[in-house]
């Protein structure tokens, strides 16, 4: 079969690339032989380390000791204990500092309890039937002697969900959200020396739930120790996010929030060098001031530069301000990595990056993925990520909740366009302190273009929540004037006083019928679709059966509220003034089961199903989606036994102007392609080889076709990297799947199999079926239509990882990867 090779050129053509992009954008050169494993194949490369951890930071990973349930404390009874127990550094129970938790497992970070709990029918539906509850965890270290005077700070990336968190006895944070960075100042609480251990005890309550979705459990993102001088910078106290001054002049103005943990006055001077995608210095400044003991102050410099490079998600060019604070306490460094792009959303025309028109083509994402749920490690991110790109997608919106601080790095570094979303619509303080968090941690970022600032609230047509919404907004706007905010609302669109008078940027969810009236009534206010479709679709299933909790994958099926994936773009597509939208899912997500519940156990919106492996959606996305290179998928498989004759629907997506459908051999039909909703054909099921062509100006450019598959009669495995990094942390999905005697990929394959691995472990297993209860953790998964994964991860010391996998009547399938 003669595929055409695509290529992701999203630092082609001669353009400043980030350091970064080579690493990933190889990810998508070659299409598969087999077109169901599109996008699947290895890399043979690793790609480049993010650097998510400022200068002096540890990242805190290991050796971590976990309790799942609470821990019982006795009752207090007498005086002395009753009032020693009111006492700093006198906690009790898990807490305490000498308690014996060396029964406790020893857990490696980020983890997630929930998803190793067996589903259960009384659990909460949303949560995809998995308890969660309470648990506790602790750890021990120790702090060098040269360490005092310091300033030391623990910081949580994610609690999930309620958290106390204990040093050496003293509660020293509480938190109330799952998905705010906790960052905790230790340094009165701290001991030093080798015979002093420091004590951390967190007690995380998960029985809270903040979204109707899967949240995990646990301390599922990572921890890290930072070590400072005594006068340093703030954690997340530097902004710097460039501004255009027209005539291609840029500014970068620079400030840095101080403190001084010391005794005495201090001056300090805070330096700024500005470097390109080369490393070569184009830009520098410095400020001095006083800062006085235990005080806060903040040093502001702007630096100036004229033509850089810009940043977009063709060419996510990045440059790197690398700030340092200067004392006689010492140097304090943060290293932030910068773009350069203009933003600008029209009332007529929709979005405008760099004054250029740009469609906002984009997925919803939560968190969690197959066999990790939401500790999912940085390296499988950046593939989840790479999917995406597979797909076309150029913008994401979180939701409904920040994410990792390795997301915001990896959408600067390759090239995607953020609605960065809050979680809690209150302006109380707790809650306004998390959205300040948010604004603060991620305003930096050229990849975000939006704040938002709900999600779909039953006050959004009243005026308490028009007010609530004026108060969140002006914080946000304290924080960063350069974004527009925005805010996701379902309802409530014409009453007299709604959260749409509030914001910058309306954002309709599931509100088609309404685009033209809306508009028509606030022709000055900028519009674009925060969330649409909510289609099913069962991976590799071709027929709805709901007795079975199984959907089409034809794009036939969508909510009540939603569309499917070719009527929802049609609806957005077709109108400039509409800035573009975001598909609900990208992935398909652990919980919320709709349209069915039990035994159902994940979602079944995803472009792409819990494991990322493709759906029909996935085609039809790219055909709409991709515009650089022609494209071209057909629907379904053509492996039928037994339908010999049987009329079936076909579908081709492309981006084409002709398609032609072959049957071995034979013309089915030629139709003009139409790009949004595909071309429709019916024939009889003969096997053989299906294929679709596509055309421009009447020659062949692209295409793709599925020959019908035998019994199967081997497993075969796809790591997608043929080498990892040894380090405890990088991850490597790998695919499984069953061949025929030929080695043709078998759609249909069902088979239970066991696997074997040397030289690291599996972290994980799944194979995208929502109805599947197999355990996320062991050695053991079926194929679900044809396919499976597992996740592994190297072990230490050796020079390859190697995983086998068997099934009856089968012969096993392996693969090895080199370990660096």
């Amino acid at each position: 079969m003669d595929v055409t090779r695509r290529t992701l050129m999203a630092g082609a053509a001669g353009a400043v690339a980030s350091p970064a992009m080579a690493s990933w954008q190889g990810a998508s050169a070659a299409r598969s032989e087999e077109p169901l494993l599109d996008g699947l194949m290895p890399l043979d490369a690793l790609p480049d380390p993010l650097e998510v951890e400022e200068p002096g930071c540890i990242r805190v990973g290991t050796g971590w000791r976990f309790h799942e349930g609470d821990s019982a404390m006795a009752s207090l009874r007498t005086h002395d204990e009753t009032y020693l127990a009111a006492k700093a550094g006198a906690a009790r129970g898990a807490a305490a500092i000498d308690y014996d938790d060396s029964a406790w497992p020893v857990v490696d970070l980020p983890h997630d309890w929930a998803i190793r709990q067996p589903f259960d029918r009384n659990a909460n539906v949303d949560q995809g039937y998995k308890p969660r509850g309470i648990g506790w965890y602790r750890r021990s270290f120790t702090l060098d002697d040269g360490d005092r005077g310091r300033k030391l700070e623990l910081r949580f990336g994610g609690i999930a969900t309620h958290a106390t968190i204990w040093v050496n006895g003293s509660v020293v944070a509480r938190n109330w959200s799952g998905y705010n960075a906790i960052a905790v100042d230790i340094t009165p609480f701290a001991r030093f020396g080798p015979d002093e251990p420091n004590i951390v005890a967190v007690r995380v309550d998960a029985e809270a739930m903040e979204g109707w979705w899967y949240e995990g459990a646990g301390l599922y993102r990572h921890v890290t120790l930072a070590k400072r001088p005594a006068v340093s910078i703030l954690t997340d106290g530097v902004h710097c996010d460039p501004r255009h001054d027209g005539d291609d002049r840029w500014r970068v103005p620079v400030t840095a929030t101080l403190e001084n943990i010391g005794d005495a006055s201090q001056r300090v001077t805070v330096a700024a060098v500005l470097r390109d995608p080369e490393g070569r210095e184009v830009a520098r400044g410095e400020r001095s001031g006083a800062i006085g003991p235990l005080a806060r102050a903040e040093l502001a410099l702007t630096l100036s530069l004229r033509a850089p490079a810009r940043w977009s998600p063709e060419h996510p060019t990045l440059y790197r301000l690398e700030v340092t604070a200067t004392s006689s306490a010492g140097v304090d460094t943060r290293r932030i990595a910068i773009g350069f792009r203009t933003i600008r959303f029209d009332a007529e025309r929709g979005f405008f990056l760099n004054e250029q028109p740009v469609k906002l083509k984009g997925v919803c994402l939560h968190q969690d993925h197959a066999g990790v749920g939401t500790a999912v490690p940085d390296s499988l991110l950046e593939w989840r990520l790479r999917r995406m790109k597979d797909v076309g997608v150029n913008a994401i919106r979180c939701t409904h909740n920040a994410q990792a601080d390795a997301f915001y790095a990896l959408c600067d570094r390759m090239g995607f366009l953020v609605m960065d979303e809050n979680r809690q619509f209150n302006p109380a303080p707790d809650h306004l302190a998390e959205l300040e968090w948010l604004v603060r941690a991620h305003r930096n970022h050229p990849s975000i273009i939006l704040w938002s600032v709900f999600n779909e609230e039953p006050m959004q047509g009243t005026r308490a929540g028009r007010e609530m919404v004026r108060r969140m907004a002006a914080a946000v706007r304290m924080l960063d004037d350069s974004r527009p905010i925005t805010a996701a609302m379902n309802g409530g669109l014409y009453a007299p006083e709604n959260v749409s008078q509030a914001i910058d940027v309306m954002g309709f969810n599931y509100q088609t019928g309404e685009y033209d009236k809306f508009h028509a009534s606030n022709p000055r206010l900028p519009s674009t679709s925060s969330e649409d479709t909510s289609a099913f679709m069962t991976r590799g299933a071709y027929r709805t059966d709901r007795a079975a909790h199984v959907m089409s994958s034809m794009d036939d099926e969508a909510a009540d509220w939603g569309a499917t994936h070719r009527n929802a773009w049609a609806m957005i597509a077709e109108r400039p003034y509409l800035a573009g939208g975001f598909v609900w899912t990208g992935f398909d997500y652990h919980g919320e089961p709709t349209p069915f519940e039990w035994p159902t156990i994940s979602s079944f919106f995803g472009i792409l199903d819990l494991c990322g492996f493709a759906k029909t959606a996935y085609d039809i996305r790219r055909a709409q989606w991709i515009d650089h290179r022609p494209v071209i998928g057909i629907a379904p498989h053509w492996t039928w036994p037994g339908r010999n004759g049987e009329m079936l629907d076909i579908l081709v997506t492309s981006n084409v102007e002709r398609v032609r459908l072959m049957l071995n051999g034979t013309l089915v039909g030629e139709q003009a392609c139409d790009r949004v909703r595909g071309c429709a054909f019916k024939l009889a099921y003969a096997p053989g080889e299906i294929t679709a062509i596509g055309l421009r100006g009447g020659s062949e450019v692209v295409r793709t076709a599925h020959r019908t598959a035998g019994p199967p009669v081997a497993l075969r495995l796809l790591p997608a990297r043929m080498v990892m990094r040894a380090d405890g942390e990088d991850l490597i999905p790998v695919t499984i799947h069953a061949v025929d005697a030929a080695g043709r990929h078998v759609p249909i394959a069902q088979h239970a199999v066991t696997l074997r691995i040397a030289g690291g472990a599996i972290a994980g297993l799944g194979n995208g079926d929502p109805n599947s209860h197999e355990p996320a953790q062991g050695d053991r998964r079926s194929l679900f239509n044809g396919l499976a994964q597992a996740l592994v991860r190297a072990g230490p010391g050796g020079k390859r990882l190697v995983l086998t996998a068997s099934a009856s009547g089968l012969a096993d399938g392996n693969t090895a990867i080199r370990l660096v």
